[in-house]
C-alpha cells in the first residue's frame, strides 16, 4: 500500500502552454534584428575613403542603411514563410515565429512584400539611380535564393557572399566614391570565409541529424567546406595587405604608417575567427563577433589604426 501523497508525487505534470507572443513582436523577431549589424557594411567604403565627415554623406548613408535593412527583413519574412514546414522539423529553426505559428504564413508574405516594395520605391525616390538598381538587384537575387538558388551547390555560397559584397558596395555607390579593386576582393573573400565557416560549423554540429538541417548541407563534405573557408581566409588576408599598401607611401604628417600597421590587426582577427571556425562553433557569425571579447578588442584596434590612417595622424 502506498503512502499518502505518493499518487500526487507520481502524477505527471501537464506541459506548460506555449508563451503567447504578439504579432508585432513575432514579425520583429522574424525580421532578425540581430542580423542588422551586417548592414553596417554600407559605411565601409565611405569610411575607408574618409568620406564620413559631411552631414549630407551621413544622411545619405542612414537612408541607405534603413532601405537595405527593410530589403533584408523582407527576404527573411518571405524565406521563413516558404520554409515554415521544413523549419518545424529543425531542432532550432522550429522556434522561429512563422514555424511556431506565432506569425501566420499569409501575414509574413504580405509584410515581406510591403517591405520589399518600400525598399525599392524608397531607393528610387531618395537615392541615385545606381543605388536603386543595386538595391533592386540585391532583393531580386535574395528572392531567387529563397526560391531556387539555395538548393544549388556552390551557387548558394556565392549568392550569400555576393549579398555581403553588395552591402559594402552600396555605400560607395550612393556617394559616388570609386571602389578599390582590393577593397572589393577583401570584402568578397572575407564574406566567403565567414559564410563557408558557418556552413562548416552547421555540418559539424548537425552531422548526426541530417534530416533536421538544410537539405543542401548534406551534399557538402566537411573537408570541402574547410578547404573553402581556408582558401577564402588566405585570399582575404593577401588582398587586404595589397589594399593597405596600395597608397604607395605614408603621408608626411602621419606619425606612423597606420594603414600598413593595420594589416597586423586584420590578420589577427582572421586567425582569431578561424579558431571558432576550426572548432565548428562559427555557426552564428554575429554571436562570434559580438560575444568574443578578444576578437572585439582586435576589431577596435584595427578600426582605430585605420581611422588614424584615414585622418593622416
Amino acid at each position: 500500500m502506498s503512502e499518502p501523497g505518493t499518487a500526487l508525487l507520481e502524477r505527471p505534470r501537464k506541459p506548460s502552454p506555449p508563451r503567447a507572443v504578439s504579432l508585432p513582436v513575432g514579425l520583429l523577431r522574424t525580421a532578425r534584428p540581430r542580423q542588422w549589424i551586417k548592414n553596417v557594411l554600407v559605411v565601409a567604403a565611405p569610411a575607408a575613403a574618409g568620406q564620413l565627415d559631411s552631414p549630407h554623406a551621413a544622411g545619405q548613408l542612414a537612408v541607405v542603411f534603413v532601405l537595405f535593412t527593410a530589403a533584408a527583413a523582407a527576404v527573411y519574412l518571405i524565406n521563413d514563410a516558404r520554409d515554415a514546414d521544413a523549419d518545424r522539423a529543425h531542432p532550432v529553426k522550429c522556434r522561429r515565429p512563422v514555424a511556431a505559428g506565432e506569425v501566420p504564413v499569409p501575414v509574413a508574405y504580405t509584410v515581406g512584400a510591403v517591405l520589399a516594395g518600400t525598399a525599392v520605391g524608397g531607393a528610387a525616390a531618395l537615392c541615385t539611380p545606381m543605388t536603386g538598381a543595386l538595391l533592386t538587384a540585391y532583393l531580386s537575387m535574395q528572392l531567387a535564393y529563397c526560391i531556387w538558388l539555395k538548393h544549388v551547390l556552390v551557387v548558394d555560397l556565392a549568392v550569400v557572399t555576393t549579398g555581403f559584397l553588395m552591402r559594402a558596395m552600396i555605400g560607395g555607390v550612393a556617394l559616388g566614391i570609386p571602389l578599390s579593386r582590393w577593397f572589393l576582393i577583401t570584402t568578397g573573400f572575407g564574406a566567403l570565409f565567414m559564410v563557408a565557416a558557418k556552413r562548416y560549423s552547421e555540418a559539424v554540429q548537425l552531422a548526426d541529424s541530417k534530416g533536421a538541417t538544410r537539405a543542401l548541407l548534406t551534399e557538402y563534405t566537411t573537408g570541402y567546406l574547410r578547404f573553402v573557408w581556408q582558401l577564402a581566409a588566405g585570399v582575404a588576408v593577401l588582398a587586404y595587405c595589397l589594399w593597405a599598401l596600395e597608397s604607395g607611401g605614408v603621408a608626411a604628417s602621419a606619425l606612423l604608417p597606420w594603414r600598413q600597421l593595420s594589416m597586423i590587426a586584420f590578420i589577427m582577427a582572421v586567425l582569431r575567427y578561424a579558431v571558432f571556425a576550426d572548432r565548428g562553433t562559427a555557426g552564428a557569425p554575429e554571436d562570434v563577433v559580438l560575444r568574443d571579447r578578444p576578437l572585439a578588442v582586435i576589431g577596435l584596434v584595427w578600426a582605430a589604426m585605420y581611422g588614424l590612417a584615414v585622418a593622416d595622424l
